[in-house]
């Protein structure tokens, strides 16, 4: 049965190794044609009230008020503000370059935390990778400089700058602000709330006329919920049960390779040297980050 486990669990690892990764093309794909509140909306509307319901049928027992109260802050810091800003910067930025910012989410994570009264302290190891990802971010930027004279391109910059605030906002007050409910089904609560506020927003904003699919954008979609909130946070919550949290972290290298790789093959997203040294710097520094938030 040990062995079973440790299989599923292995399994459960690849699949966010692969799903994560590819996430980025789809919302890349869909957001060419969708307009982007609608289309993250949507997206945690539909997956929401379908992981619910999977789960209401195996038992689980729903939110307590208040914990519908925590669940709607952090799904709204998470998937509206982190997931949502994404989508929106995608709009003018290559998915594989999206990828490789957001892997800088434990730079933001740590430094946040440790101007916290109950947060860790910041050890050298911790310190030399926050310089590493600074590094790297300015090696990307430093390498095509020119871009960020662009409007656009900048403001989805900026776009994503704030999704990663947004998501270590979410991150840290689901840590400190605990529920009562398996994880799943508090994900679950997350994607609902997530999703009707989004979608009033997108409403509001008068996005319905412009919300028309196309096979492309369909196919994104549908990939988006089955696979990217459905089976990827599923895969996410079981591996994180049974494999060490220090291996399954490790997604965090991997889904920005892949997503390099696919924005190039399917896309024609280019990758210049100034990425590939920047890719390294930033990794390296992943590490260290996380070597230095192990120790105690």
């Amino acid at each position: 049965m040990t062995e079973k486990k440790n299989f599923n669990a292995y399994l459960a690892l690849f699949s966010i190794y692969i799903i994560w990764g590819t996430t980025y093309l789809a919302i890349r794909i869909g957001v060419t044609d969708l307009p982007p509140v609608l289309f993250t909306g949507f997206r945690w509307i539909f997956a929401g009230p379908l992981l619910m319901g999977i789960l209401l049928l195996r038992k689980y027992k729903l939110p307590t008020k208040n914990d519908w109260m925590h669940l709607g802050i952090s799904g709204l810091l998470l998937l509206g503000g982190g997931n949502g800003l994404v989508v929106f910067a995608e709009q003018w930025v290559p998915s594989g370059l999206t990828a490789l910012l957001i892997t800088t989410v434990p730079f933001w994570i740590v430094g946040i935390e440790a101007l916290l009264p109950q947060g860790k302290r910041i050890n050298v190891f911790t310190a030399i990778g926050l310089v590493l990802g600074l590094a790297g971010i300015v090696i990307i930027f430093g390498g095509d400089f020119h871009k960020l004279f662009d409007k656009s391109y900048f403001g989805g910059i900026i776009g994503l700058m704030l999704a990663e605030v947004c998501w270590v906002a979410g991150t840290l007050y689901s840590k400190y602000k605990k529920v009562s409910v398996h994880p799943l089904m508090g994900a679950a609560g997350q994607m609902v709330v997530a999703g009707v506020v989004i979608t009033i927003f997108g409403l509001i904003l008068g996005e319905a006329n412009q919300f028309h699919f196309t096979n492309s954008s369909l196919l994104a979609y549908l990939y988006l919920v089955v696979f990217g909130s459905l089976l990827g946070y599923g895969s996410y919550v079981y591996a994180i049960a049974h494999l060490p949290v220090s291996l399954v972290s490790t997604y965090a290298y991997v889904n920005p390779i892949i997503a390099l790789f696919l924005g190039w093959l399917v896309l024609d997203e280019s990758i210049s040297i100034w990425v590939v040294i920047a890719s390294v710097v930033i990794l390296s520094g992943v590490t260290l980050v996380k070597k230095g938030s192990e120790q105690h």
